[in-house]
């Protein structure tokens, strides 16, 4: 059999992708480790950022000098920059073949005959890639994730997902159910439910995300379960009551603020305001006081004033985040906001805001971790740590890193953790007997 090397960049919803076309490619091609072994290399590469496609661009000029050693090698872009680069890659000789997010079973047919089109980017408005079964090659054999929809339909004004994935599709509960299934039999301890807003899924016009979390938390019944990511629209209390319902459900939610500011909300085009977003905050400590909650962060969108900035930073020690991610804006070609609102903030603006953003938010991190110290956590043992082979790393529902002593610990267990210390980032603790 050929040698395929699959390199993926991005969210996880990349990294789940990777495993359907190791699946779709599976009856010709055998995974390799590296990419000099291969004999198809593929990038599936992210457009969220631009430092996201510089990386990519910087690895296939690295990629060129193996096409130098004589060996016959096809390399092929996938994911979400195919849309975005269609144009001059190809022809350019940078890359042999581009296949968008839904194109991915014409993979077999782009790499066996010469004929066919070497870029297919069309998006779908069904489910692309029913009955597939995702090869797992990229996980410990603990914990897995699975796709339940594909695309949005927000249109936020700063984000190309919409172009460069599509409209929101769901998948059929009962596809998702059996691959729960497969998971639970096969011994994994957690699945994770990806989509580009999990929380809109619907099918058959009345089944909604509520339904499929409880079905998949009883089908899944020795498994935690996991999902990301959340829009603060679609964040109903009945997901949170179906969250405290069920156990094994972990009790963690990522809901992307983006900013504190109604006004830069508006122009973001985020559907919801200050307000509406912490009225959310406050259904989630009420119904779930025992879950963490995480943000994506956005500083120096355009027209952002102090005052919008100061928002920000009020509205994460309201919200009391135990942690975020944190970005400066950066322009995304194709975007409305590209195209209709000016980037005026200065790059040096932007450093800064970002810079007290991510100083308030490790206060809050480091507060949300000294209140845990003396608390008992169910851990789900994942490996050695990276600082001490004689440590173990594993989560807790709140999907808050513990550290601590290995003791005989294997992969896959589940134990009780006293945290006794803690740092900025890591909870530290002793398992309880």
């Amino acid at each position: 059999m050929k040698q395929l090397y699959i390199e993926t960049y991005g969210c996880q919803m990349n990294f789940a992708d990777s495993e359907v076309v190791a699946s779709i490619l599976s009856d010709e091609y055998r995974l390799c480790q590296t990419a000099q072994e291969a004999d198809v290399i593929l990038l599936n590469t992210c457009s969220i950022r631009e430092n996201a496609e510089q990386r990519v661009l910087k690895r296939l000029e690295e990629l060129r000098a193996l096409r130098k050693k004589g060996k016959s090698l096809k390399i092929g872009l996938i994911g979400c920059m195919a849309s975005r680069y269609q144009d001059n890659w190809v022809e350019s000789h940078l890359v042999d073949f581009i296949a968008g997010p839904d194109s991915y079973r014409f993979l077999p047919e782009i790499l066996s005959d010469a004929e066919a089109p070497q870029i297919r980017t069309e998006l779908s408005t069904d489910e692309t890639y029913s009955g597939i079964i995702p090869k797992r090659y990229q996980t410990n054999g603990i914990s897995a994730f699975v796709s339940i929809m594909r695309g949005c339909n927000n249109f936020c004004t700063y984000c190309v997902v919409p172009y460069t994935r599509g409209r929101e599709r769901s998948r059929n509960p009962e596809d998702i159910l059996q691959e729960i299934r497969t998971l639970s039999e096969k011994g994994y301890k957690e699945v994770t439910l990806l989509g580009q807003n999990v929380n809109s899924y619907l099918w058959g016009g009345g089944y909604g995300f509520p339904q499929l979390m409880a079905d998949v938390a009883k089908t899944g019944h020795e498994m935690r379960v996991r999902f990301t990511t959340s829009h603060p629209k679609d964040l109903s209390d009945e997901l949170l009551e179906t969250m405290a319902a069920h156990p094994n459900i972990c009790k963690n939610i990522h809901l992307p603020a983006q900013s504190g500011s109604s006004e830069v909300l508006r122009r973001m085009n985020r559907k919801y305001t200050r307000e509406d977003y912490l009225e959310r905050i406050g259904s989630i400590r009420r119904i779930l006081p025992e879950a963490t909650i995480s943000t994506d962060l956005i500083s120096g969108f355009c027209g952002e004033t102090p005052q919008d900035h100061e928002a920000t930073l009020s509205l994460m020690r309201e919200a009391r985040f135990d942690y975020a991610f944190m970005f400066k804006y950066s322009e995304r070609s194709g975007t409305y906001a590209a195209k209709h609102l000016k980037d005026d903030v200065p790059d040096e603006v932007k450093t800064a805001r970002l810079e007290e953003v991510i100083a308030l938010q490790r206060e809050l991190s480091y507060e949300s971790h000294r209140r845990d110290i003396g608390k008992t956590f169910e851990v789900l043992a994942e490996g050695p740590s990276k600082r001490s082979d004689e440590h173990f790393f594993g989560r807790n529902s709140q999907n808050k890193v513990i550290v601590f002593p290995k003791e005989g610990t294997q992969p896959g267990q589940m134990l009780n953790v006293t945290v006794n210390n803690c740092t900025t980032a890591t909870l530290l603790g002793k398992i309880t007997r």
